[in-house]
């Protein structure tokens, strides 16, 4: 049985550990602490290793936010993964900053990212896992609100939120979505 967890984000420097880019912080931490590396593939950078038995790619797609869904399907295709097991980790705005939630199918959100992988996959039934970001910006701001990196006295909190959202990814590919849903979105 393989997984795919997809870290939504835009390549470069200059995106770096901002909001928008959380679903790259997230992979980061869980490729590191499993000691793995990730390769520059086809779409992007992947990594893959085992995950309690169940081999597992982790994508970080190269192809900025609004093109994700090829870089999806490909990886989809390529490994013959179902969508069941895809997990995507994506930015909210409609969340706290550091709130966790993890849902099996749902809109967009107006979020780019999903919304070409919708388009691409032609549903919305896959699991993601939503990391608030807040919504603390004037009205025609959220660009530049979502491509800022976090603020100082954020964080701290912001950093044992992405290592709890890295054992939400494990819990998902190990355990299941059930389990999973019903331990992470309980806490705060």
């Amino acid at each position: 049985m393989k997984f795919l967890v997809v870290g939504l984000g835009n390549p470069g420097s200059e995106y770096a550990n901002t909001r928008h880019n959380i679903g790259f912080d997230i992979l980061d931490l869980l490729v590191k602490n499993a000691e793995a590396f990730f390769s520059s593939q086809r779409y992007g950078d992947v990594a893959n290793f085992k995950v309690r038995g169940k081999q597992a790619y982790f994508l970080k797609p190269n192809t900025y936010m609004n093109l994700s869904g090829k870089a999806v399907n490909y990886w989809m295709q390529q490994e013959h993964i179902p969508l069941e097991n895809v997990l995507v980790l994506t930015d909210d705005i409609a969340l706290p900053p550091g709130t966790i939630r993890i849902r099996l199918k749902g809109s967009d959100g107006g979020h780019n990212g999903l919304k070409s992988i919708n388009e691409v996959l032609n549903t919305t039934n896959y699991a993601r896992l939503r990391f608030g970001v807040g919504n603390d910006f004037l009205k025609g701001q959220q660009a530049d609100y979502v491509l800022s990196k976090w603020p100082a006295e954020q964080q701290e909190m912001i950093q044992k939120k992405i290592e709890l959202a890295t054992e939400a990814v494990r819990s998902f590919i190990a355990i299941g979505p059930a389990f999973t849903m019903n331990r992470f979105n309980t806490q705060e």
